[in-house]
């Protein structure tokens, strides 16, 4: 019998008292009895609306009807047809504004928990199952993937089931790219990420790592090696900064930096290689994930007080709901219809060697109200005169963005890119102006999901099997 309750069963997690002080994960995954529960309230829809709205296509309703079976190791394989990463995007994932916002489920109540069944089935896997993929028989072609995100990973698997020798080069020290250096333990355990990086060299896929394309080596020079076509997915690793008095101070940080001194340089432990501020009020800047990610991590990193600050309402803030009402949980104060002005630092004139001098002392804020929509449909926020206020802060990060390293496009001789520094690629097969040449993920489109650079590496492969077999 289907389960019709209207609500989808409740994620566990750790209590918000607790979490704050720990990097542990926040969400605790659903037990099997659970996930049955759900698998329940699946339709099994003859037309699957689920699917459209999954950049990978995943079977959904075919991977929850073996959840129904409780065949948990089959629904994990329906999931891997499609799917590289299935226990990274069952956390990750807006699954809100994609699959499940599709699901039949949610006109008269609460969609499916898609999302959180993908992550059941993942981990189900990850305990039980003990053996390692297979390296596919080898087709003689050879394939370079720039960049170990979530598009490079994407495409450097599916290749390598079709049998071709892919070299997955990455420019830091470890592989996963903003898996690994962006989303912070506590939503994305790096065990996680590494079991699935582990998947991919067991099929044969080689991971060079402390390479940097541009730099190392050239994508010219990668042809010169032999390799017939080349996969960029470098991502969007360029912090972008407000451009407002003061950001040059000591305790302010691009989110970029912050996350990935405390995420992958492990600056959150006692004694610390890599120096990172902690403790003292905490002023984040922007409205989305990253910006949420970067609140949180401070919080445990021992801040007595942490504020996000923008420039627009509640109903405009682009983080996922899940990840603000978890902070909100958790103590972090959102203040809401303000933006930075002025980031206020310590200068003492009369000694140049006070160490006390250069860092952050405050945060001056404008208070907004919002007019007319922008041309993406959000109202547009207008200072309001005569309304500044000072933050008491002495760490400011900011979380507004980030685009495509200019790197590569300044190595790579006829490599068109955008006013952004985007990569112009070919809609639904990422070719660019170079023949061989591919692309996809945020290195196109600038910072956007995991699962879109997903299915952007999952289309580049594609299109590059095909190149390459028509060759």
């Amino acid at each position: 019998m289907p389960n019709m309750s209207p609500k989808k069963n409740e994620m566990p997690t750790q209590a918000p008292e607790v979490r704050a002080h720990n990097f542990n994960e926040v969400a605790t995954g659903y037990s099997e009895e659970t996930a049955l529960d759900e698998a329940l309230r699946c339709l099994n829809c003859p037309k699957m609306p689920c699917v459209s709205g999954c950049p990978v296509n995943i079977h959904i309703p075919e991977f929850i009807a073996k959840i129904r079976e409780n065949d948990f190791e089959g629904a994990y394989q329906v999931i891997q047809q499609t799917s590289s990463l299935p226990a990274v995007c069952g956390r990750v994932c807006p699954q809100e504004l994609q699959c499940e916002s599709k699901c039949v489920r949610g006109i008269k109540g609460e969609p499916v928990g898609i999302g959180r069944l993908e992550r059941f089935v993942a981990d189900w896997h990850n305990a039980h199952s003990t053996e390692a993929p297979k390296a596919a028989p080898s087709n003689g072609h050879r394939v370079a993937v720039v960049g170990s995100g979530p598009s490079g990973l994407t495409c450097a698997g599916d290749l390598a089931k079709k049998g071709y020798k892919v070299t997955v080069y990455e420019a830091l020290h470890t592989a996963g790219g903003v898996l690994v250096y962006g989303i912070p333990e506590f939503r994305l355990p790096k065990a996680i990420v590494q079991k699935e990086v582990d998947n991919l060299t067991a099929m044969g896929v080689d991971m060079e790592t402390n390479t940097v394309i541009g730099k190392t080596l050239t994508i010219d020079e990668l042809f010169e090696q032999g390799f017939e076509a080349v996969f960029v997915g470098s991502g969007a690793g360029l912090p972008n900064f407000m451009n407002i008095p003061g950001e040059a101070y000591k305790g302010v940080y691009s989110a970029n930096e912050f996350l990935t001194r405390s995420n992958l340089m492990k600056a959150y432990k006692a004694d610390p290689v890599t120096p990172i501020m902690k403790g003292g009020n905490v002023a984040v800047v922007g409205g989305g994930n990253v910006a949420m990610d970067a609140a949180r991590t401070a919080l445990r990193l021992g801040a007595d007080k942490v504020y996000i600050v923008y420039r627009r309402s509640l109903e405009e803030l682009p983080a996922r709901r899940e990840e603000v009402e978890h902070a909100m949980e958790e103590g972090i104060e959102f203040k809401l219809l303000n933006n930075p002005v002025e980031i206020l630092g310590y200068n003492n004139p009369d000694d140049k060697r006070d160490p006390k001098n250069g860092f952050v002392t405050g945060m001056k804020c404008i208070r907004m109200e919002l007019g007319e929509p922008d041309e993406k449909g959000r109202r547009r926020p207008i200072p309001v005169p005569g309304s500044e206020f000072v933050l008491d802060v002495n760490t400011v990060i900011i979380a507004i963005g980030t685009s495509p390293n200019p790197l590569i496009k300044s190595t790579t001789k006829g490599l068109e890119v955008n006013k952004k520094g985007g990569i112009v690629v070919e809609e639904g097969t990422g070719l660019t102006s170079r023949e061989g040449v591919y692309a996809g993920g945020d290195a196109v489109t600038g910072a956007a999901t995991v699962i879109s650079a997903m299915g952007a590496g999952k289309a580049a492969a594609k299109a590059i099997d095909e190149y390459l077999s028509n060759k």
